[in-house]
């Protein structure tokens, strides 16, 4: 289905976005959402493209479950809630926070080993809570300690340092950028620093669906599937109560699905079918709706994507529009907004 070959990284220029979605107000286009997007096949092709699939750009936390992979590659030994906590951008409830916890007691360690940034829990009523109590940022409700403490825990049974762990040059990471680049089928254009202080890589649209293909159609028990099926059992857990990236993964059969800041979408399923959306703009209210669309031209029944439309645009209260598509992606109408 895909080759074993890993192509010359994306090239590093400005992006040529498309318009992606419209904003629709009383019958009229107030705004447009540039963007890009690529569905891929079954076979691995790509049968829809919009925008500029090929540039590089950063996937930022959609780019999770190919570290997660890294990660159980190299020796790490969880699975279930955990093994999707590992690949998580959580809301910063008690059960991140406790899975979190029994990660780095599994590795024998402390929240004083973590370098992710301290922050507020990301999902807006659990931050409500901890400012009502008068709770201030941590490491541990971050949104990526899971994957720090993950990150630890494969140091300690590779011996590496644990010292440096987010140092581009640290083992560890030289271990996930080899994953991406073999996931993805492409050299790594650049590397930067993404907001929780982890090494982040850039690839391609095109190579990003690509590598969450590859992991949700790879044979059973391999660290792939063991994080799709991570991810598609605990979708709460690889994000939060109320997230829509978690109530898509469970209207969709079989759909592993991870949003990423800067407004990125990933989702693919089983038999090798892929989407990937990038927001120009970074805007979240075009992210879902898009991506909705892009699984309904990929075959996905739009009657499970009827939630995904995108929120309603509202003019003294009462809803006057919304967020929709444009027809190019969206010929199956997901969207009932006129």
């Amino acid at each position: 289905m895909f080759s074993s070959s890993v192509a010359d990284a994306p090239l590093v220029r400005e992006p040529l976005h498309a318009p992606v979605a419209h904003l629709i107000r009383g019958g009229l286009v107030e705004g447009i959402h540039y963007g890009s997007v690529v569905i891929l096949g079954r076979d691995g092709e790509v049968r829809f493209q919009l925008g500029d699939i090929e540039a590089a750009f950063y996937p930022r936390s959609a780019l999770k479950p190919v570290q997660a992979v890294a990660m159980v590659r190299a020796g790490l030994p969880l699975d279930g809630e955990l093994l999707s906590l590992t690949a998580a951008s959580h809301s910063g409830e008690e059960r991140h926070l406790d899975g979190t916890r029994r990660i780095l007691e599994l590795a024998g360690i402390t929240e004083d080993a973590l370098r992710n940034v301290p922050d507020m829990p990301f999902g807006p009523a659990v931050r409500d809570e901890w400012i009502r109590a008068g709770r201030g940022p941590s490491r541990l409700a971050q949104n990526c300690s899971g994957k720090h403490a993950a990150m630890l825990y494969t140091c300690v049974l590779n011996d590496w340092p644990l010292d440096g762990y987010l140092d581009p040059a640290h083992p560890l990471q030289q271990a996930i950028a080899e994953i991406v680049e073999d996931l993805t089928g492409q050299r790594i254009a650049r590397v930067t620093v993404d907001g929780c202080g982890a090494p982040l890589f850039s690839v391609s649209l095109h190579g990003l669906a690509r590598a969450a293909a590859r992991i949700t159609s790879a044979a059973p028990g391999t660290p792939e599937a063991r994080v799709a099926d991570a991810m598609r059992a605990h979708p709460e857990m690889a994000s939060g109560a109320e997230r829509d990236v978690a109530a898509l993964m469970k209207a969709v059969p079989g759909l592993l699905a991870k949003d990423g800041f800067e407004g990125v979408e990933v989702a693919a399923l089983p038999d090798g079918r892929a989407v990937a959306v990038k927001i120009s703009d970074g805007a979240n209210r075009a992210r879902i709706p898009v991506a909705a669309a892009a699984l309904a031209r990929s075959g996905v029944s739009a009657d499970l994507l009827t939630e995904f439309q995108g929120e309603a645009l509202l003019g003294g209260g009462v809803e006057v529009g919304c967020v929709r598509p444009v027809r190019a992606l969206d010929p199956v109408c997901v969207s009932a907004c006129a």
